[in-house]
């Protein structure tokens, strides 16, 4: 859909989730949204007449037929989220009368949005950039205060203030450049300062890297620190589960190999969400269908940030070594069945005692455990930045406009002419107006909102 046909439509669409609730608010934007609903509307005055930001009770009627009784929220361009005329009406939440209400003002010539149409609207009309709009599909799918803390700052422009300023200082210097082309006949003139754009050059490069080293931390708080629970057979991976929980979620026997599949359930750690997966046992066998668990739970404690691995006191046996762990992950050496191993007697491990947490799953005595995986997710995800990158988009523009302002650096230190410098520099614009919207594809715009829900 062309975007001069989507700024000319009205929209409509259920801005509250699915489902029947005491209330439900469908939305209507676009240019004739006042008159449409007015179309439906019977009450003390028509929304035509209203002021903008004012609520009105009435009643939803056609043809001598009343659907529902309302509150109709009016907003009047250009102050509402959309940028354009929007009404809001809170209608009584049966699954019946949202519908009907639809298809209502369908028939009177709005029509149904697409995923995200809102708030692209918003985007397209000025109200905020692109990387304020992903926040609002961050800020809806926020599962803890932290996700929920790194949206609204996004939102509120903490990601766009910091690209709004490096491209203004990159662009003023890049325009000086250009300005030298047009003198090319006078090869002594320079109107950009050398040293000046060094120094921009080195500020913008460390200002960058600042921010795209938080990609890191904002990456886990955002989709969660993953917390691999891996072991022998029978070591006791599902019963920790269910305590760390506080839930049955898994099934637990004393027939090894119960668990043949990862499963998965969260728990908020300060904030964080915490994605714990339970695996099944590592060990040898010739049974295929056991082999493939156990192939998933090998590439489970790949992928995790935090790799518990739980050893049985009874029955000691290691699964993991440095080899299969990357620098960046964490590996915890667990000791279950710790209140046995006064009467088993046995060497749990060889590791030194002040590396071992020794617990006991079955009893829920865990807290040892617990204190550590606060330390643990505290220490990745604690930060002192007022910014975090937590979009993989983000992240990617970043290092390529890092990339781009690298060479530039290389060509001034080799003498290179204004011309290829002042090209190096606009890919590193680009990159930089990929983030905020600035420079963007119909194809980006479209994967991004893609994304949203239907009503956002």
């Amino acid at each position: 859909m062309s975007e001069l046909l989507l700024q000319q439509d009205t929209i409509c669409a259920i801005a509250t989730a699915y489902g029947t609730a005491g209330l439900a608010v469908i939305r209507v934007s676009g240019k004739k949204a006042i008159a449409i609903v007015d179309r439906l509307f019977r009450g003390k005055h028509t929304l035509g007449e209203s002021a903008s930001h004012s609520a009105h009770y009435g009643a939803i009627e056609r043809d001598g037929q009343t659907l529902d009784e309302v509150v109709c929220l009016v907003m009047r361009a250009p102050h509402s989220f959309t940028g354009e005329d929007t009404v809001e009406i809170s209608c009584h939440g049966s699954l019946f009368i949202q519908q009907e209400l639809l298809r209502w003002l369908v028939d009177a010539g709005a029509r149904i949005a697409d995923r995200g149409e809102f708030t692209k609207r918003a985007f397209m009309n000025g109200k905020m950039d692109l990387a304020q709009a992903e926040s609002v599909a961050d800020l809806i799918a926020a599962e803890s205060e932290a996700e929920k803390n790194i949206a609204l700052n996004q939102l509120r422009g903490g990601v766009s203030d910091k690209i709004h300023e490096l491209r203004e200082q990159l662009l003023t210097f890049t325009a000086l450049l250009e300005l030298e082309l047009d003198f090319a006949d006078h090869e002594e003139l320079e109107f950009a300062d050398r040293t000046q754009l060094d120094e921009l050059l080195q500020n913008a490069t460390t200002t960058i890297s600042r921010l795209a080293d938080t990609f890191e931390k904002g990456n886990a708080i955002k989709q969660g620190v993953q917390v691999a629970i891996v072991g022998a057979p029978n070591a006791g991976k599902s019963t920790l589960l269910n305590a760390l929980l506080g839930d049955e979620r898994a099934i637990v026997s004393d027939i090894r190999g119960t668990t043949r599949d990862t499963i998965e359930d969260s728990l908020t750690i300060n904030g964080v969400q915490v994605r714990l997966i339970d695996t099944a046992g590592i060990h040898q066998t010739g049974d295929t269908i056991e082999q493939l668990g156990i192939n998933r739970s090998l590439q489970a404690l790949q992928k995790a940030h935090i790799v518990i691995e739980l050893i049985d006191a009874t029955a000691p046996q290691s699964v993991v070594d440095e080899t299969m762990l990357t620098e960046r992950q964490v590996w915890l050496r667990v000791v279950n069945k710790s209140d046995q191993m006064h009467r088993t007697g046995r060497i749990t491990c060889e590791a030194p005692a002040q590396s071992v947490i020794c617990i006991s799953a079955k009893n829920k005595d865990i807290s040892p455990l617990i204190s550590r995986l606060e330390e643990e997710v505290g220490r990745m995800t604690q930060h002192g930045d007022s910014v975090l990158i937590s979009n993989i988009r983000h992240y990617e523009a970043l290092t390529r406009a890092q990339e781009a302002l690298e060479q530039v650096r290389d060509g001034l230190k080799a003498g290179q002419s204004g011309e290829l410098l002042a090209l190096d520099l606009h890919d590193a614009l680009d990159a930089l107006g990929e983030i905020t919207g600035e420079v963007s594809s119909q194809e980006v715009l479209n994967t991004i909102f893609a994304r949203f829900c239907i009503g956002k």
